[in-house]
């Protein structure tokens, strides 16, 4: 598998864990040092703290509204650092798009290590 394959992967393992709402899988996707800063402005520090804030928004959180994410663009700074752009849609559980709802724009510092592409750093923005 390409690298950018398994970025899609990795984005795609994202999506999956939000709209099903699982905690684990999505922390399973940090590097231990990660730096994450929400949609709203609070930035959380390594895995631990990251761990914590998902376990308390996440259950529950797709029950009226989830999101679907999409590689935008990937840049590769080194073969084992790639910047990845993704667009966010809100949806409803059913997959039906919500107009009146903003889309994001994260963006994801991942690194490669022992083969295995992990987020190094995010940054969701809403886009007004």
């Amino acid at each position: 598998m390409t690298d950018t394959a398994e970025i899609k992967k990795l984005v795609a393992t994202v999506q999956h864990s939000q709209q099903n709402e699982l905690p684990e899988e999505f922390i399973g996707l940090f590097r231990s040092d990660a730096i994450w800063t929400t949609a709203h402005g609070k930035r959380l520090t390594g895995r631990d703290e990251i761990a914590s804030f998902t376990r308390q928004v996440l259950p529950g959180a797709a029950k009226e509204a989830t999101a679907t994410y999409e590689v935008a663009h990937v840049l590769f700074i080194r073969p084992d650092v790639a910047a990845v752009k993704i667009r966010q849609r809100p949806v409803r559980p059913d997959g039906t798009p919500i107009p009146d709802q903003n889309e994001g724009s994260p963006l994801y510092i991942l690194s490669k290590e022992d083969g295995v592409w992990r987020i190094a750093a995010g940054q969701n923005t809403i886009v007004l």
